[in-house]
């Protein structure tokens, strides 16, 4: 069985992103693991007249942590049974630590499929992609990873939307995304971007066509300077689900967006974001 992993602070952000988790679970056949990650603060003994013993108060913060934990859990069987999916397999786990070093170690010792995790503030997809938690995760694991967006309201998954630039690494990451997409039924519309710095081979771009004749799967070639402009645009018009790209490291993310630091960002990110992996 595949499985998915849910790290979890227990907020609104969280449980917005848990009835994802839920519905993926759901349409592909996997049990969810929940994760909370705790950190012990730094104690300094130097400021206080009373002896306290140091594993004392860690003692008493973890035996804090872990009721908060078991009191939380209930409340995502309250969820998982408002949506009826109280019967996807769920187990919960406790560590602590770094948040993004348990996350991605949790990846490999569990052999973790997807991770579907609430990100919270983020405006535009270059803050989304270098100003986040989900974004160390994204580039620091093999496992797909599905942000949420804290105001993304979940509604059935029947377009997932893809941007490529149709390289060979493209290729295998859209062949990835099709087992996903027919879990939910849904239709897969890839975009490409052009300019006069991204043009592509019009042979290749038919030799895609071909290879996914079989497959929900439609090209939109679209010109334009601006690329975020063109990726909003597209995912209001055909209605995008979910936005699929291709992991690569920070600086793609960095070079993939043009725009200025001092323009004002229209768009808040309202959909979850997949980021697929090549390998």
């Amino acid at each position: 069985m595949r499985k998915i992993l849910f790290p979890t602070d227990f907020s609104e952000t969280s449980n917005n992103a848990f009835v994802y988790a839920l519905k993926l679970a759901e349409n592909i056949g996997a049990e969810l693991i929940t994760l909370h990650v705790y950190e012990l603060p730094i104690i300094d003994m130097s400021y206080t007249d009373i002896p306290v013993y140091q594993a004392e108060v860690y003692e008493s913060l973890e035996l804090n942590n872990f009721e908060n934990f078991k009191d939380q859990i209930p409340m995502l069987r309250k969820i998982a049974e408002k949506h009826k999916l109280e019967h996807i397999k769920i187990s919960n786990v406790m560590l602590q630590g770094d948040l993004v070093a348990n996350i991605i170690q949790t990846v490999k010792d569990e052999f973790i499929d997807y991770v579907v995790m609430g990100t919270g503030g983020a405006s535009g997809l270059k803050e989304f992609f270098i100003g986040s938690t989900t974004a160390s995760v994204m580039t620091g694991t093999k496992a797909l990873v599905l942000g949420v967006p804290a105001n993304s309201e979940y509604e059935p998954i029947k377009k997932i939307g893809f941007t490529t630039q149709f390289t060979i690494e493209e290729l295998d990451a859209l062949r990835k995304l099709i087992p996903l997409a027919k879990g939910f039924k849904a239709d897969i519309e890839c975009l490409f971007v052009k300019n006069s710095e991204n043009e592509v081979n019009e042979v290749i771009i038919a030799d895609w066509k071909v290879i996914f004749k079989e497959e929900k799967v439609t090209f939109h070639i679209i010109e334009s300077k601006d690329v975020e402009d063109t990726i909003v645009d597209f995912v209001n018009l055909y209605r995008i689900n979910i936005l699929a790209m291709l992991n690569q490291k920070r600086s793609f993310w960095e070079g993939l967006f043009h725009t200025s630091l001092t323009k004002k960002m229209a768009f808040h990110l309202k959909i979850p974001l997949l980021a697929l992996h090549n390998d």
